[in-house]
C-alpha cells in the first residue's frame, strides 16, 4: 500500500452527524422540503443522490426508475429536465408534500450556501452512465461551490464514476462508498486519492476503522438509525454517521 497523500491528512471540515437524503424518512427524500426539515432538526450536513437527466442536468434522485418516489415512470436518465421538472416528487410520501418537485443540484447548492450548510453528494449514475455522471457532477459542483470555504464531499460506489470525478475536478474531496470491505478496499481508495471511505455499518469495527485511519482516511458510515449502534461506532473511532433518524439521533440529541 502506498503512503497517504498529504491532502488526505488535511483538517476535516465536516460535522459528525449527516442526515440521509435530507431528513431520512420524515419527508420525501432528496427534495428541498427534506433538507429544510433536516436543518430544523439541527443537522448541518446532508447526504443526497445525484444523477443526470437526458439533457445533462444534475438533479437529485436515488433510484434509476422514477416510479417509487415520483409521479413519473420509466428510467429517469432517459427524460429531459423540462419533463422531470413537472413531476410530483412528494405526493408518494404523504399528502402535505404533494406537488414537491424534483430538485436540481444547482438549486440545492444555492440553498445550502445561503444557510451555511454542507453536503455529501453521492454520484448515482443511471445504468451505463458512470463516467459521464461522475464527470458532470464533479464539474458542476466545482462551479457552483467555487470560492466556498467548504466544498461538497463527492462519493460513489462506482469506481468509474469517482475516477471521472477525479479527472474533472481533482480538487474536490472524494469518498469511496463500500457495501462490503472486500480485499484491496484501502488500495482502491488510495488510488482514487479519496479523503474518506464510507462503509456499511455492519462491517465496521474498531480494527478496520483504525486501519483506515492509519492509511490517512476518515471513516463514515451509512445508514445508522439505532442509538446503541451509533454509540458503539463513535466509541470505535468513527468520524461521520449518516442517519434516517433525524428526530432521534443527531446534534440536538444527547
Amino acid at each position: 500500500m502506498n503512503s497517504p497523500d498529504k491532502a488526505l491528512l488535511a483538517p476535516w471540515p465536516y460535522p459528525r452527524w449527516i442526515a440521509h437524503r435530507g431528513a431520512g424518512k420524515l419527508a420525501p427524500e432528496n427534495t428541498l422540503a427534506a433538507f429544510r426539515l433536516g436543518a430544523a432538526h439541527g443537522f448541518r450536513m446532508f447526504e443526497c443522490d445525484v444523477k443526470l437527466s437526458a439533457d445533462g442536468e444534475p438533479f437529485l434522485l436515488h433510484d434509476a426508475d422514477l416510479s417509487r418516489t415520483t409521479s413519473g415512470h420509466g428510467v429517469a436518465g432517459e427524460r429531459r429536465w423540462d419533463e422531470l421538472s413537472k413531476l410530483d416528487a412528494g405526493g408518494w410520501h404523504s399528502p402535505p408534500y404533494a406537488g414537491e418537485p424534483l430538485l436540481r443540484l444547482e438549486a440545492l447548492a444555492r440553498w445550502l450556501q445561503a444557510n451555511r450548510l454542507m453536503v455529501n453528494l453521492e454520484i448515482k449514475p443511471s445504468p451505463g452512465q458512470d463516467a459521464l455522471t461522475g464527470a458532470a457532477v464533479a464539474r458542476e459542483a466545482a462551479r457552483w461551490w467555487s470560492g466556498q470555504a467548504v466544498q461538497p464531499l463527492l462519493s460513489s460506489f462506482s469506481v468509474e464514476a469517482l475516477r471521472a470525478a477525479q479527472n474533472a475536478a481533482p480538487d474536490l474531496p472524494r469518498a469511496l462508498l463500500l457495501e462490503e470491505l472486500k480485499p484491496g478496499w484501502l488500495d482502491t481508495a488510495l488510488d482514487l486519492a479519496c479523503v474518506a471511505v464510507v462503509g456499511h455499518h455492519p462491517h465496521l469495527n474498531a480494527d478496520n476503522i483504525a486501519q483506515a485511519h492509519s492509511a490517512g482516511f476518515k471513516v463514515l458510515t451509512y445508514t445508522v438509525n439505532d442509538v446503541e449502534r451509533a454509540d458503539a461506532l463513535w466509541a470505535a473511532g468513527l468520524d461521520g454517521l449518516i442517519t434516517d433518524s433525524v428526530d432521534k439521533l443527531g446534534p440536538d440529541r444527547p
